[in-house]
């Protein structure tokens, strides 16, 4: 899997989620404004409520840009044996019951999911019990994460 390629698709992804939740703060902050939204009485808070979603709308906007700003200035390296996997890497891992999961260790927009060569390539960051483990670690070795019943193990299969 080209990592290049799936660093790409993770900018086009939070410039179009970005776009889109400009467009969403725009409306809110309109329908906020409108004056048939202003209040007649006590009770009218469908201007109250507009404004508490302009509000909201207003924070994702910038979270999104602070995310795409991070993702613009990361710098990808390749795996160096020497460190281990860190934030750019893209690694392939397998669980218990043999299913893979490809993962990219990212500096923001963990959740983010985006596709390539048909397969789902998940955005986790370092703060993620994950993403912390994945840290340091090579291609082989097997980690643990999370406790009792919601223990989880994991074999890196290949970091990029």
């Amino acid at each position: 899997m080209n990592k290049q390629q799936v660093y790409q698709r993770i900018l086009a992804r939070l410039a179009e989620d970005l776009e889109i939740a400009i467009r969403a703060a725009n409306t809110a902050h309109e329908t906020a404004t409108h004056e048939e939204n202003v209040a007649e009485n006590k009770y009218d808070t469908l201007g109250l409520e507009a404004a508490y979603l302009a509000v909201g709308q207003s924070r994702r906007v910038e979270e999104i840009r602070l995310a795409l700003s991070r993702y613009e200035s990361l710098q990808l390296r390749d795996f160096d044996i020497e460190s281990g996997i860190q934030v750019s890497a893209l690694v392939e891992l397998a669980n218990d019951s043999g299913e893979q999961l490809w993962v990219f260790l990212g500096p923001d927009a963990a959740g983010l999911k985006v596709q390539q060569d048909g397969r789902e390539v998940l955005v986790i960051t370092s703060r993620a019990p994950l993403g912390g483990a994945l840290l340091h670690h090579h291609p082989g070795d097997e980690l643990e994460v999370g406790q009792g019943r919601n223990l989880q193990r994991y074999e890196i299969i290949e970091a990029y």
